[in-house]
């Protein structure tokens, strides 16, 4: 844990910064529906000049691809997400789920979750070092992290 100890203060905020994002993405596509394109189905008519690509173009394919590849781009990054939340120790999985991953979790404080949801009640020091030591993890798991050679 001492790497994690010793990251600067606007490295901290920064990862913080992008795992939030990525958790507010994640509750995006896990609670909010996904808008499917459909084909139009009247005629449009509309002069042609042949000889461009002599390839005709299928609408509703490229519409079936764009919906079953949208719906799978968006199920596979909620699981990863899921999966790296699943991997934390005990209390930092507890503080992610309660703060960042639930469908009302813009409405949450910091406060109210160290004050009324840990059980007992944490101070406000030890949930910021169970918050960032999370959040650095999560960001190396997630591939936001990048990682330095030394």
């Amino acid at each position: 844990m001492n790497t994690i100890d010793k990251i600067s203060t606007a490295d901290r905020k920064a990862i913080r910064k992008s795992v939030e994002s990525a958790l507010a993405k994640y509750r995006m596509y896990k609670y909010l529906t996904y808008d499917e394109r459909e084909a139009t189905i009247t005629a449009n008519y509309e002069l042609r000049v042949g000889g461009s690509s002599n390839i005709p173009s299928d609408g509703t394919g490229t519409i079936a691809i764009h919906n079953v590849d949208g719906q799978a781009a968006r199920r596979a990054y909620c699981e990863q997400v899921e999966r790296a939340v699943d991997r934390l120790p005990r209390m930092e999985k507890f503080l992610i789920t309660e703060r960042y991953m639930g469908a009302d979790s813009e409405y949450i404080t910091d406060y109210s979750v160290y004050c009324h949801r840990f059980d007992p009640p944490i101070s406000e020091g030890t949930y910021s070092k169970i918050r960032n030591r999370a959040m650095y993890k999560l960001a190396a798991m997630l591939g936001i992290l990048k990682h330095e050679v030394n």
